[in-house]
């Protein structure tokens, strides 16, 4: 997001990925406010570039389906225009991409599609079996520790409303993902069996 990259290729000078701007503890948001690094605002889209990376890393998981990868990689633009809101500044705010309904709604119509052919668990399922379902776990929960950061934000600046709509959504998903996958793979899913 940095704008010294463009800056570098139309100067055709050559440019180092330290800038040496950060080493008093802050960064400069989209727009060029500079902030704290441990500001909401980054807890928030450094939450999202985590999730990002392990939505990735499912992503490259050999027992992923192609249609499946092919939405990820939907997932995870959409998961960078949601980055990118944290992001920006209130002045720069209305230029960035923002989450449209129609991305909301796809994640809603396969969490459907998925919940059409299984049954949802009756008890809490440790996310562990296979190497996927416990992927998505982490992805699930890296999701919902992001949303928590993103509900924080939203209470500090205003944000645009379907940004944290879609991380919430997003960690339905993963959840109904990681069932569907179960089912795929015939893991037995574990119940919790409470200490009582």
């Amino acid at each position: 997001m940095r704008v010294l990259a463009v800056r570098a290729i139309q100067n055709h000078t050559e440019m180092k990925i330290y800038t040496r701007t950060g080493d008093t503890g802050t960064t400069s948001l989209i727009g060029g406010t500079r902030v704290p690094k441990h500001s909401t605002r980054l807890e928030t889209y450094g939450a999202v570039d985590e999730l990002t990376a392990f939505v990735g890393q499912l992503h490259d998981h050999p027992d992923i389906a192609p249609t499946t990868k092919a939405l990820l990689v939907e997932i995870m633009s959409r998961l960078m225009d949601c980055a990118a809101v944290y992001a920006a500044d209130e002045a720069t705010l209305k230029k960035i991409p923002h989450i449209a309904d129609s991305s909301i709604a796809q994640l809603e119509t396969e969490i459907d599609a998925i919940y059409a052919h299984i049954d949802p668990p009756r008890a809490f399922v440790l996310p562990c079996g296979h190497s996927a379902v416990s992927l998505c776990h982490v992805c699930r929960t890296v999701c919902r520790r992001t949303e928590r950061l993103a509900t924080k934000l939203a209470s500090e600046i205003d944000l645009p409303p379907n940004t944290n709509k879609y991380i919430n959504r997003l960690s339905d998903y993963l959840f109904a993902l990681s069932q569907q996958l179960a089912e795929k793979l015939g893991v037995e899913q574990i119940k919790w069996q409470p200490n009582v």
